[in-house]
């Protein structure tokens, strides 16, 4: 089975990250697609509490139907998260799989900053997606670009919107939604 690795830290999972999931099942050729929550940022930003981002994953996921998964490779391992420690550890739990990597655009100018990026740029072809509000890819980036782009949706923009108590219906699925409302993550009012 040919399997799409999309990482991130899901805090929270939105819309952009629903079609971004979408779009890669629908037009790449793989037969499923996995969310990666990060476990720990490796730049220390903070993150809710792991659980609560692969719970609202999985909500997100549900909508998408059963090609869509949650890891939780990456509490597994514990730490700092580190993308080529995740790929390999998947490749030798699941040698039955082809892995790629799905990054946004966004991303390809960090990447020669990522951990091991030339062994990871070996292991598995990224799929890049152009994001909005970011420059395209070169033409020689890793697995060029998908031609499509994704709407610029802001995690800490989201955040911040539940902390104020702004309805956030056209940004983030209405099950994650009910999620946070429920634990009131985010400084989130309780349900009504």
């Amino acid at each position: 089975m040919r399997v799409a690795l999309f990482g991130g830290s899901f805090n929270p999972p939105h819309v952009g990250h629903q079609l971004l999931a979408l779009y890669v099942l629908e037009t790449t050729g793989v037969d499923e697609l996995w969310f990666v929550p990060t476990f720990q940022h490796p730049f220390h930003k903070s993150l809710e509490a792991f659980e609560h981002r692969r719970q609202m994953c999985a909500r997100a996921a549900e909508a998408l139907g059963p090609r869509v998964r949650v890891s939780d490779v990456e509490a597994r391992l514990g730490g700092a998260s580190l993308t080529l420690r995740t790929v390999q550890r998947l490749m030798e739990d699941h040698p039955e799989h082809t892995f790629s990597l799905v990054i946004g655009s966004d991303l390809v100018a960090e990447t020669h900053a990522w951990h091991g990026v030339d062994d990871l740029r070996r292991l598995v072809p990224f799929i890049v997606v152009q994001r909005g509000g970011h420059p395209s890819p070169a033409p020689d980036s890793p697995g060029g670009a998908v031609p499509v782009t994704m709407p610029e949706i802001s995690s800490s923009e989201i955040r911040a919107a539940l902390a104020a108590g702004r309805p956030m219906t056209s940004w983030v699925p209405r099950r994650v939604l009910e999620y946070i409302a429920e634990r009131r993550l985010y400084g989130s009012a309780p349900p009504a």
